[in-house]
This record gives C-alpha cells, sequence and structure tokens, in this order.
C-alpha cells in the first residue's frame, strides 16, 4: 500500500478540492498520512494570489525532497496552471496538472514512478478550454467543512490572476449542493462554509445564468442535521438586500460576513476595474448592521497598487477607520504576469507598500478588539475546535468571535451557548465555565 501526502497553499477553495482529490486517493487503496511520514507520493496544491505563495510552492518541494528523496512529487493548482513549464524545472518535481487535469490526477497517472531522466511530465490546457465544473468539498481535516458551490470569474479586476488560473465563472447545481451538504450532516458535522472564486455569481453554467445564489441560501437554509452555514466571501455588488433580510432571520445561516473591499478609494478602485464605488460599500456594511447589530464583518484590502498615492492610500486610511468593521485581512500588492497593473504608473516602491501594510495591521487589531470587547456579556454559541494550548481549547462563535476555554474533550465538535466574559492576554475571549455551558439544540 503506497502512502500519500497533501499539501494545501492558499485558500478554503484549495483545501475543499484537495480533500476530494484525497478521497479519491483513499478509495483506490492509498495511505493518506501526514507530510513527515515518509510518504511515497506528495501532492502539493498551489496558490499563485501572490508572488510569496509561488516561493512557499519551491520551499514545500524542498522539504518533500529532503522527507524522501524518491518520493514521487505532483504541483496541482492556480501556479501550476499560470507557470507550468517553470515548475517543471524545480528539482525533483514529477508532474504538473493544470485546472482542467488537477481532478484527473489519478487516470493521468497510474504508476507515481519517477522518470528516469528526471524529467517532469507537464499536463496543462489552454484556460479557454476549461469548461467543466467538479464537485468538491473537505472533510476530516477541521471541525468545519468547506463546500464549493463555485469556481472561476469573470471579472477582469487589474490586479488579478485568477481568471487566467481557474477560467470563466462556473457552478454546481442547486440539487447538487444540497446533496451534498446532505452527506456532510451524515458525517456529523456541524457547519459548513460556502466557498468558491466569486459565490455570488452562483448559477452560472455553460455561460448561461440557470440559478442564484440568493435560491441556493434560503435551499440551503431547510437542510436538517447543518447547524451553521458560514459564507467565506462575497462581492459588495453581489450582496444583495434580499440575501441579508434573509440571512437576519435564518436559524441556520450566521450574522458573518467577509466582503471584499481592496480600496477605499474610487480612484483607486477604478485602476483596479473593481465593480462599485466606495460608497456602496458603506451602504452594505450599513445594511449588514441595520439588519444585524451584532453581525461580524471582515474586509481584504490590497495595498500599494500602482497608482495608489499616500494621499489615495489615506482615503483608504480614513475610510476604514470610520467604518463599523471587524478585522481587516491585508494583501501587499505584488506584479503578477499578464495582468493590467503592470501597465499603471506610479509605482509603489516596496517600502512604502510595508509601510502602509503595517498601518492597517495595527488597524486591524484595534477592530478586532473594539469588536470583541463589544460583544463582552453576550451569550452565544459556540462551536469547539480540536486546537489546545496550555490546556485550553479553542472555537468560534456565529458571529466569528474566537473564544478560549479550559479544555474538555467532550466539547469537541459541540455547539455550546456560553456566556463571553473576559478577554485574555492571547486576544482570544474566555467564556464561562464548562460545566455551566449548555448544549445547543
Amino acid at each position: 500500500m503506497k502512502k500519500v501526502a497533501f499539501y494545501t497553499l492558499g485558500c478554503k477553495l484549495n483545501f475543499s478540492e484537495t480533500s476530494t482529490i484525497a478521497r479519491s486517493f483513499e478509495e483506490k487503496g492509498y495511505q493518506r498520512v501526514e507530510f513527515n511520514q515518509n510518504p511515497d507520493i506528495f501532492i502539493i496544491n498551489t496558490c499563485s494570489v501572490t508572488e510569496n505563495a509561488d516561493k512557499k510552492c519551491k520551499k514545500i518541494v524542498r522539504e518533500a525532497q529532503r522527507i524522501n528523496p524518491d518520493g514521487y512529487v505532483a504541483i496541482l493548482g492556480c501556479y501550476a496552471q499560470l507557470k507550468p513549464q517553470e515548475i517543471a524545472t524545480i528539482p525533483g518535481v514529477d508532474a504538473v496538472l493544470g485546472a482542467a487535469e488537477k481532478f484527473r490526477l489519478m487516470e493521468l497517472i497510474d504508476d507515481f514512478r519517477k522518470e528516469p531522466t528526471g524529467t517532469a511530465r507537464v499536463y496543462n490546457s489552454n484556460i479557454e478550454e476549461v469548461l467543466d465544473y467538479h464537485a468538491s468539498y473537505s472533510l476530516n481535516d477541521r471541525t468545519r467543512t468547506f463546500l464549493k458551490v463555485q469556481d472561476g470569474c469573470d471579472y477582469p479586476c487589474s490586479y488579478c490572476t485568477i481568471p487566467l488560473a481557474r477560467g470563466a465563472s462556473r457552478s454546481d447545481t442547486i440539487a447538487n449542493v444540497v446533496k451534498a451538504a446532505r452527506e456532510i450532516a451524515e458525517r456529523g458535522v456541524k457547519e459548513i462554509v460556502l466557498t468558491g472564486v466569486n459565490i455570488g455569481d452562483f448559477g452560472i453554467q455553460n455561460g448561461i445564468r440557470h440559478e442564484r445564489f440568493a435560491d441556493l441560501v434560503k435551499a440551503l437554509d431547510a437542510v436538517e442535521g447543518i447547524e451553521r452555514f458560514r459564507i467565506s466571501s462575497i462581492e459588495p455588488n453581489l450582496l444583495t438586500d434580499e440575501i441579508l433580510e434573509f440571512i437576519s432571520t435564518s436559524q441556520r445561516f450566521v450574522p458573518h460576513f467577509h466582503v471584499p473591499l481592496q480600496s477605499g478609494s474610487n480612484k483607486v478602485l477604478g485602476l483596479m476595474k473593481r465593480r462599485y464605488k466606495r460608497e456602496l460599500y458603506a451602504d452594505r456594511v450599513a445594511k449588514i448592521k441595520e439588519l444585524m447589530p451584532h453581525a461580524c464583518i471582515g474586509v481584504d484590502v490590497i495595498v500599494g497598487h500602482p497608482g495608489e498615492t499616500p494621499e489615495l492610500f489615506l482615503e483608504t486610511y480614513q475610510f476604514l477607520q470610520e467604518l463599523p468593521i471587524s478585522y481587516l485581512h491585508v494583501f501587499t500588492y505584488s506584479e503578477r504576469a499578464s495582468t493590467h497593473a503592470l501597465d499603471i504608473k506610479p509605482i509603489v516602491p516596496s517600502q512604502q507598500r510595508a509601510e502602509r501594510s503595517k498601518m492597517l495591521h495595527i488597524l486591524s487589531e484595534k477592530k478586532r478588539r473594539a469588536f470583541y470587547e463589544s460583544q463582552l456579556g453576550r451569550v452565544s454559541d459556540v462551536l469547539f475546535e480540536e486546537e489546545i494550548e496550555n490546556g485550553q481549547m479553542q472555537g468560534w462563535t456565529e458571529n466569528y468571535v474566537r473564544i478560549t476555554a479550559q479544555y474538555d474533550p467532550l466539547l469537541i465538535n459541540e455547539i455550546k451557548t456560553v456566556q463571553l466574559t473576559t478577554i485574555a492576554e492571547n486576544g482570544l475571549v474566555q467564556v464561562s465555565e464548562p460545566e455551566l455551558m449548555t448544549v445547543h439544540n
């Protein structure tokens, strides 16, 4: 029995796909092991949102070679689609599979034997030919399950390579997603996170819109056995009043929204080719808070995009400072081949990009702390996870407050009603004693 290990770089969508590919190996009799357990086969699912992700891929290949010099190394994912020939030259790589080929891994490579010449085999189609949708969800990797509902993107943002790496927007059907959610519920999973590249654009198949994301949300809300659905990320222009109003009264969809902003300057948003202005973004945040005052709102923001002058960055900073948001995911712009941003001037020096990133990271910590403090004294439902540190276990409230409590193995993968009491030294929120917790029915 050959042993196979997996390593995933990047987003929740990649995790869902890696898990699905891993199950296909297990079904064929392979033994799934950890990366450091001397596997015969290493499968690395890559990201290529930033230059740093590319460097991480090369580092992981080197580590695989150190663990087992004779191990077979296959590279999948976005980086593999964008730069297959570059990856093929990395010492130790045996196969490179692009977006259309990664789900055919076991069909294309049946023996997983290294070539005597040391030459990597490359399987890579033109991205315009990538039309099929492959359903995926994660299992047994975390307490929560990541369920893919959509892939690809039709938005030509100036800085982004995702349409080049994943192709055009395409989706599963509502019926198939509901079926998958029921299968996941049968495994005892309490929470599903809906993932995709642009999930608000759900419903497109073969270039034609057949269904809507709002209707998917309503259908999933009726699935028995899943206690929580969480939306991973949704574009502000696709987060409609209909969706927000339904979630505000839902029994299963939680009041947590991650809404990409990227810039708080309308001029920079224009340079980025985003499909909204900051006024619409502010309106969406206000609508969330009107309907769900305790909702958690996360924000993606990019610093140092070409054309972002110091004055335009300050517009972003002040805009974010004034918004009632809960945390930021800050990305430092990095040049990506074949993107429109390469033609935009002026270029922001690396030192300024780093300084702006630091400012927004500090702002994010202040926002998160203020949000956590606003939740103290409230009674919330917490899904406890397996992470244990210094005798403490962690979990998430429905509105995405990270909590810490005294470890109790009976609490793992259980939802309990607790009171949020204080903020611990590590910045997490402490809750009422476990013996005072009640089971969530």
